[in-house]
């Protein structure tokens, strides 16, 4: 069965004593630092990562916590969704604030009535899949906002 880094969720060949991405010993805390599954490892008492992935596509605030917040701040799975996060945020007010100043141009504004549904359908498709995905235990990478997320992440 193929083992995951807890740290950086990279695979760990079976019988490794160190992580190859990161160099984190397979055999710290107990040898849970290493999982089954990406993004199911857990923190004593804490949420697991998929769930705290999960929980940062809620609203921003969760994002901005975990990325405050000792346990998970530490992960780079829980990272990399959170900024994730903020970054679609972000795309989503940008796609907004342009579709809205499309609407105010006298000869393109019936182009923005269009727009304006089907902007808030994909943003609301892709924010499902995200939800998803991170439940799943999976990074999955938007085009540019994932990989601007994975910088951030390390």
């Amino acid at each position: 069965m193929a083992q995951f880094c807890a740290s950086c969720g990279q695979q760990v060949p079976d019988g490794a004593a160190f992580c190859a991405a990161c160099g984190r010993s397979t055999s710290q805390m107990g040898g849970s630092a290493v999982a089954a599954i990406p993004g199911q490892a857990t923190t004593a008492g804490g949420l697991t990562d998929n769930l705290a992935g999960l929980l940062a596509y809620v609203t921003i605030i969760p994002a901005i916590i975990f990325l405050v917040v000792e346990p998970y701040n530490k992960r780079r799975f829980v990272r990399f969704h959170s900024f994730q996060s903020i970054f679609f945020c972000i795309a989503c007010i940008v796609a907004t604030i342009a579709v809205d100043i499309v609407a105010r141009i006298p000869v393109l504004g019936w182009v923005a009535l269009l727009l304006w549904p089907l902007l808030g359908l994909a943003e609301l498709i892709i924010w499902v899949i995200l939800l998803i995905k991170a439940n799943a235990g999976q990074m999955f990478k938007l085009p540019v906002i994932g990989d601007l997320a994975e910088k951030q992440a390390g």
